[in-house]
């Protein structure tokens, strides 16, 4: 997960709701992954310890998380302390070879420079026969903003983001990366999307924050307040749609 300007209880916060979004699939893609038998899982990026903390409390195996954060890995180890939390490189995992049954990572992809690296590395420190899991990348070049008036929010936010020297566009990405990784197995997906009611004040209170924080600067705080005040009145009555392409990953390690 990315370093940000939040604090660490406010990023946690943040990604638990990432977290909800994404239940669904994490339990499809650990039943493939035949996670209850994992002996030994790390999570890559594992920031303030959200998923790998979830999955400690899942399944039997050994858990660690690792990421290059110290703030965010101490926050972590207070809020978990039965997961290993290393602070480190994903692109140089301090892990020997066929170390782990299980590798993933949540949102990461999207924030390192070179995500084919850190997939390989993934790839090593996990046994042959094991797993490697993305559980969840964004595509915000597939990004579906209504009422109109609202679009504006999505360029923005690519673009500041773009600036801050992501790929907003990794999603689309991930299945040439696993593909060249050489695993078994590949299987890529999309989550797809369903309204049904508006956002708990909680949710958007924590979306605006973190919109607020990636356009710092780049936008008037008149004009970000307007786009906000448009956006809470689509919710309310109910024309609003957002819709982010979110892509998943999994793969087998060869050997």
């Amino acid at each position: 997960m990315k370093k940000h300007q939040l604090s660490p209880s406010e990023l946690h916060h943040r990604y638990q709701i990432q977290a909800a979004w994404t239940a669904a699939i994490r339990s499809k893609l650990f039943t493939i992954s035949n996670m209850q038998a994992a002996n030994h899982i790390l999570e890559v990026g594992s920031g303030t310890g959200v998923i790998i903390g979830e999955i400690s409390t899942r399944f039997p195996g050994l858990t660690f998380g690792l990421d290059i954060d110290p703030q965010a890995n101490a926050f972590a180890s207070d809020c978990n302390p039965q997961t290993c939390y290393v602070t480190g490189d994903g692109e140089q995992l301090p892990f020997p070879e066929d170390t782990f049954d299980t590798t993933l990572c949540h949102f990461l992809m999207l924030w390192v420079p070179d995500p084919g690296k850190i997939i390989s590395e993934m790839a090593r420190v996990t046994r042959p026969g094991g797993w490697v899991l993305a559980l969840a990348e964004p595509d915000y070049g597939g990004r579906i903003d209504y009422p109109k008036e609202l679009a504006e929010i999505g360029e923005l936010q690519t673009e500041a983001l773009a600036a801050q020297g992501t790929d907003p566009c990794i999603g689309r990405k991930v299945r040439d990366i696993f593909t060249r990784a050489g695993f078994l197995e590949v299987q890529v997906g999309v989550l797809g999307g369903e309204w049904t009611g508006s956002p708990s004040k909680e949710e958007l209170d924590s979306e605006w924050r973190t919109l607020a924080s990636d356009l710092h600067g780049t936008l008037p705080n008149e004009m970000l307040a307007n786009l906000r005040k448009t956006d809470l009145k689509a919710w309310s009555d109910g024309s609003r749609i957002l819709y982010v392409p979110t892509f998943y990953a999994c793969g087998r390690v060869a050997g």
